[in-house]
């Protein structure tokens, strides 16, 4: 019996010892996760060869006897490929590392043979396809975090198994579902989040169960049913909560004031509706709110007072009412407020700034009156001062002109008077002033100072008069001069030739008198001038048309004189000009350029001639009276000259027939428009091909949806619209529709970034795409999908750079080192020009070509042989993060990934 057993026993052990793989060596493991890598360009893995140890190799740590790797960290290093399922021999790991590459392929299963693995971080990478099951066996994991990658299927629920986890990260992915029950059930769990997901539902109550939990965030691309549930209140350790962005309905539960710990609290962008909640009051700790873009209403709970550790309130875009407190002044930490767009009353609170902390205020689009408090630049701290479309009246405080923090500046719309403060267009940081549309009397202020930040000033529809100073030459940095409907006087100075940047020039509807000042030519960028309704005299000058990227020139309504200069036809850039109601004489050239024009731009010059206007008078030719001469053609001449244009119109009308029918003929052809927004290797006739019986696939209000195979195999779908009435303007849902696919975030659909916001297709937005093309070659990365849920590379760059080409290089791509600064600076400030929000205020693409090829010169101070170079940005994790990205909502820093070290944890 025993010996039977014996055998029994052997059998069973070679039986087991068969089913096991057989053992792969630490370093052999190692080789081949390096093989799998198929792409190295900082060559961080060059020292993972048989030539060393492995326990000497970069990124790899071994226990102290040195015989078992215990840690693998390859994060941050560019890598592409995928991970080899031979991690798994790696049998006495507990750190495993791979973040911020760009690996991809699926999650290898096998990882769950490290049984005592303790940190698991695979985030940032391009992993896809379902979250393996087997990694539920890692019943020692403490934290795992698949942040920002690919992965689809229903959320796992096998990770509640992970009784040991306390940081579980599944953001930024494409999981769907609803968020499981079990969620509830970690005991020890301290970070939860699944936002970025597609995730729908309700919230389960039982994550009120997670009494250790300190973060929480579920916010963004997910769509919930319902609100809140009032479970959450039972959260008591918890610090941060994120349910921004995820259609969350009802009102804010009143137990979210048991929250004593909480100091992030953002519920932005949701259709949360009712009063605000006066329980919010209660959570003393509260450092951040963003309740904006909902639809609460009422007015701010006087138990916000007790709000003492506040410094950012958001509470923008809802439908709140009533006056701002003043307590809101006198909250001692606040930094940031944001109210804009509501309908608040009366004055903004006089205490406002005086705790010496503020460095945002946006109360713009209120029906806010009274005047601007004194002391909102009290520390010196205030970066953002924006009252925009109020009823606000008064002086603009003298203290901003000595506010050196200040950076933007916009309170237009209002009925400031007075004069501008002294020393407000000389603040070092000032980069835009926006002051029209007001009461503002006085001169232009004279500036000492060179200013190379300044992008912006609009001083238009004020009672602003006297001379231009020529210390206006000062803001080597300015854009956008905006000075129309004032009352400003005299010449203009020519010191406005040194505004190297200036691109738009608006100086109508004032008074300023004398010769157009030539040195505007030397503004080598500028794309509009308008000096229309002025008292301009003498000749236009023939600088003017060395300008080789103006688009838009109007000086109608002055007193100008002589012809118009011939030389304007060869202005290529030139689209829209207006000459009318001057004194302007001579003939108007037909050729080149003014073939574009509206005969409406020579009106009101009763000695121009040419085309539209009418025959020139006897002896006037291009502008010059000549002296009459006697005609040297014969009668019979006379005759076989009429003859000759007779058979010559014939000839003409005939050919005009025959163009015309074919012209008719091709527009039947194509009588549908391509419009592609990215590169396509098929055509319109390919489409139209599909548009068959047989290819039908769907039938709506909406269209008929038709399956094409296009000339090299691709499948697509074509939609075709009914029929509509001439001046018909319902659309049968298909604005709805592209609406919808601008907001999806899929791996199949990729996001217009123009036309999902407008509806709107023109060349236009061809120059917002390429703009944003122009940016990805400057930072190296992709458009969407590595900002953080919502933001893309527009956003991103804007809240980097704030809009200017100095700050490049916190965006510049590591791998353009050894570009010059100033190239680099002028591609950047193109990209700019093409992505501005406004399409009128993007240049067309014939001057996006004219500005990209007049490259500047680098700086003179250098030698004639070299250039100034660019040094690459630091890494991000010094850089302010991608994710904070939104221009009118601060955020704070997304969730990180905690560090190797376990015992940090």
């Amino acid at each position: 019996m025993r010996v039977l057993l014996l055998l029994f026993l052997l059998f069973q052990l070679h039986r087991s010892t068969a089913a096991r793989p057989p053992r792969m060596t630490e370093s052999a493991a190692l080789l081949s996760i390096k093989s799998a890598i198929t792409d190295d360009p900082l060559s961080a893995l060059s020292s993972w060869n048989t030539s060393t140890s492995h326990c000497t190799w970069k990124g790899v740590i071994c226990d102290a006897s040195g015989r078992h790797v215990t840690a693998v960290d390859i994060s941050n290093l560019g890598l592409t490929g995928t991970l080899s399922s031979d991690v798994g021999h790696l049998r006495f790991l507990l750190n495993l590392n791979t973040a911020n590459n760009s690996l991809s392929g699926p999650i290898p299963p096998e990882i769950s043979n490290i049984w005592n693995l303790r940190y698991l971080n695979l985030s940032n990478n391009n992993f896809n396809l379902r979250f393996p099951k087997e990694l539920s066996r890692l019943k020692n994991l403490q934290v795992l975090d698949v942040y920002n990658n690919n992965m689809t299927d229903v959320i796992p629920t096998e990770v509640s198994l992970l009784t040991n986890l306390r940081h579980l990260h599944l953001g930024g992915n494409f999981f769907s579902g609803r968020i499981p029950p079990e969620y509830g059930t970690f005991p020890n769990l301290e970070y939860l989040a699944v936002s970025g997901n597609e995730l729908t539902g309700e919230i389960p109550k039982e994550l009120g169960n997670l009494t250790r939990l300190k973060e929480l965030y579920i916010g963004y691309y997910n769509t919930f049913s319902g609100g809140l549930p009032k479970e959450i209140g039972n959260l008591s350790q918890l610090v941060r909560f994120d349910a921004a962005n995820c259609a969350l309905s009802g009102s804010i539960p009143a137990e979210i004031g048991r929250l004593q710990n909480l100091d992030t609290l953002f519920l932005q962008v949701n259709v949360l509706s009712g009063p605000l909640t006066p329980e919010i009051g209660d959570l003393k700790s509260l450092k951040s709110m963003d309740l904006s873009n909902n639809m609460l209403s009422g007015e701010i709970p006087p138990a916000f007072a007790q709000l003492k550790n506040l410094t950012l309130l958001n509470l923008f875009r809802n439908k709140l009412t009533g006056s701002i407190p003043e307590f809101i002044g006198e909250l001692p930490e606040l930094e940031v407020l944001q109210l804009w767009e509501n309908n608040f009353t009366g004055s903004i609170p006089q205490n406002l700034g005086t705790n010496g902390n503020m460095q945002e205020v946006d109360v713009s689009s209120n029906k806010l009156t009274g005047n601007l408090p004194p002391n909102l630049c009290f520390g010196n701290k205030l970066q953002i001062l924006i009252t925009l479309g109020n009823f606000l009246f008064g002086p603009i405080p003298d203290s901003l002109g000595q506010c050196e923090s200040l950076s933007r500046v916009r309170m237009g719309e209002n009925y400031l008077n007075g004069s501008i403060p002294r020393g407000l267009l000389s603040l070092p940081m000032l980069t835009q002033v926006e002051l029209q549309d007001n009461l503002l009397s006085g001169t232009f202020p004279v500036t000492e100072k060179l200013s190379m930040s300044l992008g912006q000033i609009s001083l238009s529809n004020n009672h602003l008069t006297g001379p231009l100073p020529p210390s206006i030459g000062n803001f080597a940095g300015i854009q956008k001069l905006l000075l129309d409907g004032n009352k400003f006087s005299g010449q203009i100075p020519a010191e406005i030739g040194k505004l190297q940047q200036l691109s738009k020039m608006d100086f109508s509807h004032n008074s300023f008198s004398g010769p157009i000042a030539p040195q505007i030519s030397q503004c080598k960028v500028l794309t509009f001038v308008d000096l229309s309704r002025n008292q301009l005299s003498g000749d236009i000058p023939t600088e003017l048309t060395t300008m080789r990227i103006l688009n838009y020139l109007n000086l109608s309504r002055n007193h100008l004189v002589g012809s118009i200069p011939a030389s304007i036809s060869s202005m290529q850039s030139l689209t829209a000009v207006d000459f009318s109601y001057n004194n302007l004489s001579g003939l108007v050239p037909g050729t080149g350029q003014f073939s574009y024009f509206n005969y409406t731009s020579f009106l009101g010059n009763p000695d121009l001639c040419g085309p539209y206007l009418g025959p020139c008078k006897a002896g006037i030719v291009n502008g010059v009276q000549r002296p009459h001469e006697k005609g040297t053609f014969s009668p019979s001449m006379k005759l076989l000259l009429v003859i000759g244009l007779l058979v010559c119109s014939i000839v003409f009308a005939v050919a005009a027939i025959i163009k015309a029918r074919s012209l008719k003929k091709a527009s039947e052809a194509r009588a549908w428009k391509l419009t592609a927004f990215q590169r396509l290797d098929f055509t319109s006739d390919d489409v139209l091909d599909c548009l068959k019986e047989d290819n039908i696939i769907g039938k709506g209000g909406a269209g008929i949806v038709y399956k094409g195979v296009m000339s090299n195999g691709e499948e697509v779908a074509v939609k075709r619209l009914p029929a509509m009435s001439r001046g018909s303007s319902h659309d049968h849902g298909f604005n709805a529709e592209i609406q919808t696919l601008g907001r999806i975030r899929h791996r199949h659909i990729v996001r217009l970034l123009e036309y999902a916001y407008t509806l709107k297709v023109d060349e236009k937005s061809d120059v917002y795409s390429f703009g944003v093309v122009l940016l990805e070659l400057v930072t190296g990365r992709k458009p969407v999908g590595e900002f953080g849920d919502g933001v893309d590379i527009v956003q991103w760059v804007r809240k980097m750079t704030d809009g200017n080409k100095e700050g490049v290089l916190k965006i510049l791509d590591p791998r353009l080192p050894t570009v010059p600064l100033h190239e680099v600076m002028h591609v950047f400030y193109v990209a700019m020009l093409c992505v501005e929000e406004q399409a009128v205020e993007r240049p067309t693409m014939r001057e996006v070509v004219q500005i990209l090829s007049e490259l500047p010169k680098p700086p003179s101070s250098k030698p004639e042989n070299s250039a100034t170079t660019v040094s690459p940005p630091p890494p991000l994790s010094t850089l302010e993060s991608p994710k904070d990205t939104k221009d009118h909502q601060p955020q704070t820093q997304p969730p990180q990934s905690p560090p190797p070290d376990l015992l940090s944890i």
